[in-house]
C-alpha cells in the first residue's frame, strides 16, 4: 500500500498490528525491570506521543508521564541544532526516568537530552525508543528498549511526520524508491 504526503511517496513498511505487538512486548519487559520503583516516563514530543500512549497502557507499574520538547529536524533532515523548547514540569532527582522517542537515528537528540537530564541526578535513566536507525548511529549510549531496528530510511506515520503531516497514520511507511 502506498500513501502520497505532500509532494512524496510512501510505502507500507511496519502494520499497526505489529507496532502494537512490539509496544506490548515492550511494556511488558520494562514492568519487569522496574518493578517495586516509581516510574517516572519521559516523552519527547511531538513524536512520542503515540507511542508513549500505547506503551504505557502496556507498563503494569504506577507511573507518572511527563513531556518535553526538543527538535533538530527540519523536513527530511536533521539540522543537527539541538533547542530545549519545552522543559520538563517535575523533580526527576532520586527517581527512575524513561525516556520514550518515536525513532533514534543519529542520537544527536538523545545525547544531548541524556546529559541534560543526568544533571538532574536521576536515580535511574533509561531509553525506550520504536525505532533505530543503527546504521545513522553516532554514539555509544545505551537503547535500553528498541521496537524495531530499521535501515537508514525516511519513515513517517505512527507520530513521525513529514513537514508535519502523517502523524495520524497507525501504519509505519517509508520513503519510496521508485
Amino acid at each position: 500500500m502506498k500513501r502520497r504526503i505532500n509532494d512524496r511517496d510512501f510505502e507500507l513498511f511496519l502494520t499497526h498490528e505489529r507496532i502494537q505487538a512490539r509496544l506490548q512486548e515492550l511494556g511488558e519487559e520494562i514492568s519487569r525491570d522496574f518493578q517495586g520503583e516509581d516510574l517516572v516516563v519521559l516523552g519527547v514530543l511531538n513524536g512520542s506521543f503515540i507511542v508513549m500512549a500505547d506503551l504505557v497502557r502496556s507498563i503494569d507499574l504506577p507511573i507518572k508521564c511527563e513531556f518535553l520538547r526538543i527538535s533538530s529536524y527540519s523536513g527530511m533532515e536533521s539540522t543537527g541544532n539541538i533547542r530545549s523548547v519545552l522543559g520538563l514540569s517535575s523533580e526527576i532527582a532520586g527517581k527512575s526516568v524513561l525516556i520514550v522517542e518515536d525513532i533514534v537515528d543519529t542520537g544527536v537528540s538523545m545525547d544531548f537530552l541524556l546529559e541534560d537530564l543526568q544533571k538532574r541526578q536521576p536515580k535511574r535513566l533509561a531509553v525506550a525508543t520504536l525505532l533505530f536507525k543503527k546504521d545513522a548511529f553516532r554514539f555509544n549510549y545505551p537503547l535500553d528498549y528498541v521496537g524495531f531496528e530499521i535501515p537508514n530510511k525516511f519513515v513517517v506515520g505512527f507520530g513521525l511526520d513529514y513537514d508535519g503531516f502523517g502523524r495520524n497514520l497507525p501504519d509505519l511507511y517509508q520513503l519510496s524508491l521508485s
